[in-house]
């Protein structure tokens, strides 16, 4: 398989330089290419046609091991081929912010999940958006680190 969706590539869905250097299989399953395909198609396409170029790619699919290696929650819906992290500061010139990504995806896409991960009241660090089959919750956090430095995630207001 070459591509998830007309710019996402296979590689750039399941390459991890962790898994790589761990020697760990990032292989996902026809299940999982599904949804990453459901995914790509109805959030991150549209999305990058509104942008108008491209949008970086922090984490796409993440086998169990894998996802256990960087620290992912047991639940994460980045092994089940639903979520996908975005970065603009991964892109030269980039025609968005992150933070940009985030308010188009909460107004404009149906989505699961949508999370302003850590950054400032101005800019996330990167966008995590889920899509599931079927019903899906239309969710909106902001991950922050609590007391004892682990992550949070709490409702996130405008």
């Amino acid at each position: 398989m070459h591509e998830i969706s007309r710019h996402v590539s296979y590689r750039e869905a399941t390459f991890s330089a962790t898994a790589a250097r761990l020697g760990l299989d990032n292989t996902p399953t026809p299940a999982h290419l599904r949804r990453m395909m459901l995914l790509a198609e109805r959030v991150f396409e549209p999305l990058r046609a509104h942008v108008g170029g491209p949008i970086g790619i922090t984490s796409f699919y993440r086998s169990a091991r894998l996802n256990k290696a960087v620290g992912g929650s047991a639940s994460s819906q980045h092994c089940l081929g639903q979520a996908m992290d975005l970065d603009m500061d991964r892109v030269p010139n980039p025609k968005a912010t992150n933070a940009q990504l985030f308010h188009l995806v909460r107004t404009t896409l149906l989505f699961d999940q949508l999370i302003w991960e850590f950054g400032t009241e101005k800019n996330p660090d990167w966008v995590h958006v889920s899509l599931v089959e079927g019903s899906n919750r239309k969710q909106v956090l902001r991950a922050v680190r609590n007391a004892k430095g682990r992550t949070a995630y709490i409702p996130w207001k405008p």
